[in-house]
């Protein structure tokens, strides 16, 4: 994260004796990023972070991934995914699509998760609907409608819905934040930024359990491993530095637009290895008498596009029959743009109501088995009115 953090107790200097009330020495572990060359925190721990007393391999079927061919615009709906009684955010996500960068997945959680650490990259959450409180080493967090919740590598971590709670997620093989060109070379967001400091929750109290022989699940570069640890991981009594778990609202992000169509890095809200993710916000449009508002017949040649339509409704996809919860995947290949009639529809409008999350992936997205049990086959065809012409009898 871009600033300083404290929470808690800590000592006045790193790598001091820090000591509990019967005389014995917390336990410090420093939480840090590209071999102590980036972001870091120092955490201090009742117990030993490092005391397990079991470690078993957990088996893992997320489906197999498979290539976008023929390659086709598609379009899928959440809403078609079933998720059991009892699914929870960690081991109930489906996955909707996968490279060797970014795993995409979406879950409809109503049950407590595990505990989890995801030791193989950042994560972020969209909420999508309902609300949790998320339990981790620095803090709770409490997330709802709207949040983007970003969990840095290794953070353990466990997520309490009230109620239900609908999460797009997405798993990077690396690290997830701010766009570096938001940020000065201290850090600090910069006066263009769309979103600041002031819009960024983070934990803000410790959260202290005790507790003994208690599992962590932790997924990994080989796969997922069960961790019994001795005492529980939540046990940290105090932390300081720019690496925690963060919370950023959609609604907080400030849309940049002028005079004709700016075009979707105005709209960036993070960046991943090898991704971006953009936030498309109810605004203000282009201005110049004659401009057209929606987007433009465009080929993003180095990229696969994947928009998550969450709120209102978006001008370009009208007659798609694209709604709320539902995806678009425009790959790198093929041109698209908005659908027939739309850009002149679109003339001397003023304002549009429509909210979105857009991943775009500098590598192909492969299908997982959540795609195919939500894909709509006619999405394809809709820019045409017509189909593939059925095979004729043999």
């Amino acid at each position: 994260m871009p600033y300083y953090r404290r929470v808690g107790e800590i000592p006045h200097k790193r790598h001091t004796a820090f000591r509990k009330p019967d005389g014995g020495l917390y336990a410090e572990e420093l939480m840090g990023v590209e071999g102590f060359s980036a972001d870091s925190a120092l955490l201090y721990h009742r117990g030993l972070p490092t005391a397990i007393v079991d470690a078993v391999a957990v088996e893992e079927d997320r489906g197999s991934l498979t290539p976008n061919h023929p390659l086709k615009p598609r379009a899928f709906k959440t809403r078609d995914l079933k998720f059991g009684g009892g699914a929870d955010a960690v081991t109930d996500r489906r996955r909707l699509f996968g490279n060797a960068d970014v795993t995409i997945g979406f879950v409809t959680a109503t049950a407590p998760s595990p505990l989890y650490r995801n030791a193989a990259g950042d994560e972020l959450f969209y909420v999508q609907g309902g609300s949790a409180t998320v339990e981790t080493i620095y803090g709770r967090l409490e997330v709802g409608d709207g949040d983007y919740l970003v969990i840095p590598t290794s953070c353990t971590y466990r997520v309490l819905p009230h109620g239900e709670i609908n999460l797009f997620t997405l798993e990077a093989r690396g690290h997830i934040g701010p766009p570096r060109r938001y940020l000065s070379a201290k850090g600090q967001f910069l006066e263009h930024a769309p979103y600041c400091e002031r819009d960024i929750r983070g934990p803000s109290e410790p959260l202290l359990e005790d507790g003994e022989d208690v599992e962590v699940l932790v997924r990994h570069r080989a796969g997922l491993t069960r961790y019994t640890y001795a005492t529980h991981p939540f046990d940290v009594v105090g932390w300081d530095g720019c690496l925690y778990p963060w919370v950023f609202n959609i609604d907080d992000f400030e849309p940049i637009t002028g005079r004709v169509h700016q075009p979707p890095p105005v709209h960036q809200t993070f960046e991943g290895p090898n991704f971006v993710v953009c936030s498309f916000c109810p605004r203000k449009v282009d201005y110049h008498e004659d401009a057209i508002p929606v987007p433009y017949n465009h080929a993003n040649v180095d990229s696969d596009e994947l928009m998550f339509y969450v709120r209102g409704n978006y001008e370009a996809r009208k007659g798609s029959g694209i709604g709320i919860g539902s995806l678009s995947l425009h790959p790198s290949g093929f041109t698209h743009g908005p659908q027939p009639g739309a850009a002149e529809a679109s003339i001397g409008a003023e304002f549009f109501d429509e909210t979105a999350v857009m991943v775009d992936t500098f590598a192909p997205l492969d299908l997982g088995e959540a795609a195919d049990a939500s894909e709509d086959p006619g999405y394809a065809w809709t820019w045409s009115r017509r189909g593939p012409k059925p095979a004729a009898p043999k």
